[in-house]
């Protein structure tokens, strides 16, 4: 048996904390990535949160221990197999709680706020709430919203109702496919998985899959074309000059082909029954990691190497 502090570690699950890097949006799309002071609120924000989230997940492991025994995958988990004592995980619970909290009201109280909305949604959420269908779906996807609002609270930044129909949509387009995902659980392991599963059809899933990811690279288009900065540099001022159809102010919108391969390939994995621990494949799938990165390459030399005036 792995010692106590690698138990406590498991239980934490920090492999999930990747889904917290969502705070660091506000910052990179508003352009104040390099401002110091930004960024180390922002960073301690992502502390503050990833301390709540693990608080959640154990909170969550305690609540389902007789299910997850059971269970052929979680039942390996450390509180659930009885490598991690109840009460040594109820005292790491609290102190997470507390010190997601203390770190939270050295920031800002609106930052406070969501941390206090996150768990009791959360906490809601574990003891009963993920047992009802759809409802579960969008508890989900409000973790997601959460998590990008906050990291706007933080630099009291100001995104776009588009960027807003983006984060929503994506949001549901991860946590629909999550759940579609998880069906194949079902007829691989007889059963053996959350109830709320057994309410979903396969059809119903697709659809969902289908209509929120055209919903996320839809409104991520809107957002780049109304909301992408001017061009500055003397090449796309020519360019615009020589043709109406090459506007300087629409840098960001390169990034929409690059945003339709991911969800594309996100797509791919819904169906192959391989995304419902997204946060593992955001870390391991080449094609994801391909896209991220050019994504985020595109939105840095948009916005902080010189090509455009920022001001959005």
């Amino acid at each position: 048996m792995a010692s106590l502090p690698i138990q406590i570690i498991k239980s934490a699950r920090p492999i999930h904390w990747v889904k917290n890097f969502a705070l660091f949006a506000a910052l990179l799309l508003t352009g104040t990535l390099f401002e110091t002071g930004l960024f180390v609120d922002v960073t301690w924000a992502f502390v503050a949160f990833s301390f709540a989230t693990s608080a959640t997940y154990i909170f969550n492991d305690l609540m389902d221990i007789k299910a997850d025994q059971i269970h052929p995958i979680k039942k390996s988990r450390p509180i659930a197999s009885g490598d991690l004592p109840k009460p040594i995980a109820l005292f790491v619970l609290v102190g997470l709680v507390l010190l997601s909290l203390l770190i939270s009201t050295q920031l800002n109280q609106l930052f406070t706020a969501l941390i206090f909305a996150y768990l009791a949604l959360q906490f809601l959420y574990s003891l009963g709430l993920k047992n009802l269908h759809v409802i579960d779906i969008l508890i989900i996807a409000t973790g997601f919203i959460i998590r990008v609002y906050a990291g706007a609270f933080v630099i009291n930044a100001h995104l776009s109702v588009w960027f807003l129909l983006c984060v929503v949509s994506v949001s549901l387009f991860l946590a629909a496919g999550k759940r579609r995902a998880e069906l194949n659980l079902i007829e691989a392991f007889k059963g053996a998985t959350r109830k709320s599963l057994g309410k979903y059809k396969k059809e119903l899933l697709n659809s969902y899959v289908t209509m929120f990811g055209n919903a996320a690279w839809m409104s991520w288009s809107l957002y780049t074309f109304f909301e992408s900065p001017k061009a500055s540099l003397d090449f796309w001022l020519v360019l615009a000059e020589l043709s109406r159809a090459t506007t300087i102010n629409k840098l960001m919108m390169l990034t929409i082909p690059v945003v339709i391969f991911g969800i594309m390939r996100y797509e791919a994995l819904i169906f192959e029954g391989k995304t419902e621990a997204p946060e593992k494949l955001l870390l391991t799938d080449k094609g994801l990691l391909i896209a991220i990165g050019l994504w985020t390459a595109l939105v840095y030399w948009i916005l902080y190497s010189g090509v455009s005036v920022t001001g959005i």
